[in-house]
């Protein structure tokens, strides 16, 4: 099989996933806190007779950490993050990093994801205020207010750069190394009464769906012509008699 079949071949296989990237994304423009896939193509260098030739791997996915924008709400319990940190959130699986803050709250007062997980505040544990101490206030800082006593304080985590982060559900991620909690708020505010939209952009994102579709069609023409370019060879090169 000549090398120009499997270059093509490798490029439809790359292009398969990516699409697949990109049409999760687009699924999710709506998806509050959802952090875009993106993919990482790398290039194979095998040697075919004198020449070097170039071939496609299928490419490392990793999630994108860029903010999203910020809707305004006006909910008390939605908070948004601006600025390089997480939501830590309770789950069976463990604690799972979120940048999606709209928060519930249970008959009994604890803060919870709109799944059921517990938030957790500063101290790693789930929150809990008083169901009948009045409004909740969150302060820029993060610190939970009920009227003119402060209770606790939303806990804010930031995840090592060099870390892989693995998807939870639509929103969360779970990091291959340990989360660091946020003790210098000076760069890192909490918005009350917004959500934090995907950091997802809708026009990028149909762009690259209509580019790889291009793409990929091209790629099954160069391989239909690869072939029909063997068969030829065959019916030329063969036995005749």
């Amino acid at each position: 099989m000549s090398s120009s079949l499997y270059v093509a071949l490798s490029g439809q296989v790359a292009m398969e996933r990516r699409l697949t990237t990109v049409a999760n994304n687009v699924a999710n423009l709506s998806t509050a806190g959802y952090r875009g896939e993106e993919v990482k193509f790398e290039t194979l260098l095998s040697r075919s007779g004198t020449r070097d030739v170039a071939f496609a791997t299928q490419g490392d996915t990793y999630i994108s950490r860029r903010e999203g924008a910020l809707t305004v709400t006006g909910n008390p319990l939605d908070i948004a993050i601006q600025g390089d940190a997480w939501f830590g959130v309770q789950t069976p699986q463990g604690t799972v990093y979120s940048r999606d803050g709209r928060m519930q709250m249970t008959e009994l007062g604890d803060l919870v994801t709109v799944d059921g997980y517990a938030v957790l505040d500063a101290g790693g544990a789930p929150m809990r205020v008083d169901p009948e101490a009045g409004p909740v206030q969150i302060g820029a800082d993060g610190s939970i207010s009920q009227g003119d006593i402060e209770i606790g304080a939303v806990g804010l985590y930031t995840l090592p750069e060099t870390a892989r982060l693995v998807r939870y559900g639509n929103t969360g991620v779970m990091s291959t190394e340990p989360a660091a909690a946020v003790e210098d708020m000076s760069r890192i505010q909490i918005h009350q009464g917004f959500v934090e939209g995907a950091n997802v952009n809708p026009v990028v994102e149909i762009t690259k769906l209509i580019m790889i579709t291009r793409a990929f069609d091209s790629a099954a023409a160069a391989i239909e012509e690869s072939e029909q370019t063997m068969d030829k060879a065959i019916q030329t090169l063969g036995p005749t008699g």
